[in-house]
């Protein structure tokens, strides 16, 4: 049994209704997923981390069974501005004003900007997988064309849900119950059979394209950092480190205070390599 002594919750905030799962003993420590997972992509590490801290999950605005975002022209209510200030009001709700903070992939660019909009919040910051919106696009090049054509894809308007919903699990073929866990595996299937939760997907995306990068050159030029701790972790099975180089030297134009390596796993190091993942998260935040 995954999330063994957890309670599944719905919350609203201004925005709409979250679910998630609550468990634990300690300091709290938010937990955001990626893309297409939903909370229950953390299930293994949450297990482990909940004997030592208050471990919360949410499904992320746009993914899951939590609200889906309204659309406008700028993607603004999907932006990562928007999902920080629903996460940081999530946090509040539950009686959190200051936490730990660690994201995956999407889920990441999230935490990124949690930790830059509410530096009173956010302690300590785990990123995973992830770099700034704007130094993805500012470096892409063909092995990014090739590798990450998706990025540009998802950003269109109307066709990727077309062809998405046509075939859903067609297109998410490297989902697997065995990696997954059948509970995590029936939930992100039930996701991607849902015509709004694709769109909402999909205006995550969008979003980067959009308005993301924006923000994060308003505050290079501004010469904001994230003043917290930071650990920048990667998996190193995955393409991050190949196509960027280290990653570590990256986020230095970003954070403050930042180290980081990378972890022997795939890109879904929070289902790969739990244990490995878990000792990371706990050294940091321990240290």
């Amino acid at each position: 049994m995954s999330f063994g002594g957890f309670e599944l919750r719905t919350i609203d905030v201004d925005a709409g209704r979250i679910r998630l799962r609550t468990g634990g003993h300690g300091p709290p420590v938010l937990l955001l997923h990626g893309h297409p997972r939903t909370h229950m992509t953390w299930s293994k590490v949450a297990d482990l981390l909940a004997p030592s801290f208050m471990v919360i999950c949410p499904d992320l605005p746009g993914f899951g069974e939590s609200y889906v975002p309204p659309d406008s022209s700028d993607s603004r209510y999907s932006s990562k501005e928007a999902k920080a200030a629903a996460m940081v009001e999530l946090m509040s709700r539950l009686g959190h004003d200051e936490f730990f903070l660690v994201g995956h992939d999407r889920g990441s660019l999230t935490a990124f900007r949690m930790a830059m909009n509410y530096r009173q919040a956010v302690r300590k910051l785990i990123l995973v997988d992830c770099l700034p919106v704007l130094e993805h696009l500012e470096r892409a090049d063909w092995k990014f064309a090739r590798d990450w054509y998706h990025w540009f894809f998802f950003a269109q308007p109307d066709k990727p849900e077309r062809v998405i919903s046509a075939d859903p699990e067609g297109w998410y073929d490297k989902l697997s119950p065995s990696l997954m866990g059948e509970e995590a595996y029936a939930d992100i299937l039930a996701t991607i059979r849902r015509p709004e939760a694709v769109h909402g997907m999909m205006e995550d995306y969008r979003a980067g394209i959009r308005i993301d990068h924006l923000h994060d050159r308003a505050d290079r030029e501004a010469g904001r950092k994230v003043g917290c701790p930071m650990l920048c972790l990667w998996s190193s099975q995955d393409d991050l480190e190949q196509i960027y180089g280290n990653p570590v030297a990256i986020w230095r134009n970003w954070a403050s205070d930042v180290c980081g390596y990378g972890i022997d796993s795939g890109h879904h190091v929070a289902e790969e390599n739990p244990g490995d993942l878990t000792k990371a998260i706990v050294g940091f935040l321990n240290g």
